[in-house]
């Protein structure tokens, strides 16, 4: 786990409650904590446990209150607690929670999908990424009965045991059709196509490349293209992982802008706004076997997700969502790099500005990162020392200001330390 330096811990804020939840958690739950959201994971001074958020703002147990960059790690699109997606989650309650079957809000809900994103034809749920990446795996395999997938080496596509980055329960026949590529090679793409031969199932590709720790990378129209070129001549699936970008680069799908759509995809985080839900949407070619497979859960047609999602949805195709996120990604952006410009700091800003990563020059052990990001939070505002971010529609010029103020004393922090 993270090991920061002293002068972290010492400028850290202290976090009595926190503190106690979390010598509570580690006797009743393994390690005190799981994946990606295990504070461990990041410096000291971060904290485990939240009581409270509103529109932008997140508040931990011990009061402390932050603009939040990271927006629950994506869900959060609209703001926290948004009251049109409340309401139409509190009226669908009202009516019914979960029963023997869908309500109605289903067929609703996939008609929405259909008219949103431009490649899909139809649509299924389930309950988050990672359900909805191997199920498109799934259906890419029943489509024409072949097995081996193309995937980008450290992508990240889930949890499962097929996608899952921490290897400890897995076993090497869970990964046995994997063949990987480097993402935005179309060299590597073709050597592994030519590999899989007249096995290949599908092609596995993100919306970018947001691997963590390592500066993102948005696709080429190159790429894309060959992606799209080498699916068609095996009778493959192209398969976009839209999971985490979904909805915050383009209302009908990511790869839009490139002109290329896939025959796949998986969505999830921003589709309900908080609530859980995840959606596949696929084209008529992939049709059938969607129809065959069987992938299911007892909570996956709940109906209340499903009208957080619909209102959503709605409210996202109303505005200019995704202009006004890039905008205000941009100001984050521009302003950060005009402060670290200033101090002579060295930092790279990649990938979208709606899902910003800020990475420190010559920083290998992440010391710079992690001060930087420490001390903004005892500042006020949540950022992530290496993950990507997440800017939300909720996100305003008042929000933006806050933060550079806060990014402002932490760049300070970081020249002195690093002169």
């Amino acid at each position: 786990m993270h090991n920061p330096p002293d002068t972290l811990r010492n400028d850290a804020r202290p976090l009595p409650r926190d503190t106690a939840l979390r010598d509570r958690a580690r006797k009743v739950i393994p390690g005190g904590m799981w994946g990606h959201m295990d504070a461990r994971r990041l410096p000291h001074g971060y904290p485990q446990f939240f009581a409270g958020a509103k529109g932008t703002r997140l508040r931990d147990v011990d009061g402390n209150e932050y603009v939040d960059f990271m927006c629950s790690y994506g869900p959060m699109i609209l703001g926290y607690g948004d009251p049109d997606v409340e309401a139409a989650a509190d009226a669908q309650r009202a009516r019914m929670g979960i029963a023997n079957g869908p309500g109605e809000i289903l067929v609703e809900l996939a008609e929405l999908m259909v008219d949103t994103v431009p490649a899909a034809d139809w649509a299924l749920f389930a309950k988050n990424g990672t359900d909805a990446t191997t199920a498109c795996v799934t259906i890419a395999r029943a489509h024409g009965g072949r097995r081996k997938v193309l995937v980008a080496r450290g992508a990240y596509h889930g949890s499962a045991p097929w996608c899952t980055p921490w290897p400890a329960g897995t076993t090497a026949e869970d990964r046995a059709h994997l063949i990987y590529y480097t993402y935005n090679d179309v060299a590597s793409l073709k050597a592994a196509a030519e590999a899989a031969g007249e096995d290949l199932a599908g092609i596995l590709v993100s919306a970018f490349r947001h691997d963590g720790r390592v500066d993102q990378e948005m696709p080429t129209r190159e790429f894309a293209g060959a992606a799209r070129a080498l699916a068609d001549s095996h009778d493959a699936a192209l398969i976009l992982d839209d999971v985490r970008a979904g909805f915050r680069l383009h209302p009908g799908g990511s790869w839009e802008p490139l002109g290329v759509r896939p025959d796949l995809a998986a969505w999830s985080k921003a589709l309900g706004n908080g609530y859980p839900i995840a959606a596949v949407t696929g084209n008529d070619r992939m049709r059938d076997a969607a129809r065959q497979i069987f992938v299911t859960g007892s909570f996956w047609c709940g109906p209340v997700p499903m009208a957080a999602a619909a209102a959503t949805l709605a409210k996202l195709g109303d505005g200019d969502a995704v202009a006004h996120m890039a905008r205000m990604g941009t100001l984050l952006r521009e302003g950060i790099q005009a402060q670290a410009d200033a101090l002579g700091v060295g930092l790279r800003q990649t990938g979208p500005a709606q899902l910003p990563l800020m990475l420190f020059d010559d920083d290998p052990k992440l010391e710079r990162g992690d001060l930087f990001a420490v001390t903004a939070l005892r500042h006020g505002v949540y950022l992530h020392p290496w993950h990507n971010m997440f800017l939300s529609a909720a996100h305003t010029e008042d929000d933006i200001e806050i933060a550079l103020k806060a990014t402002g004393k932490a760049l300070e922090a970081v020249a002195r330390a690093f002169p």
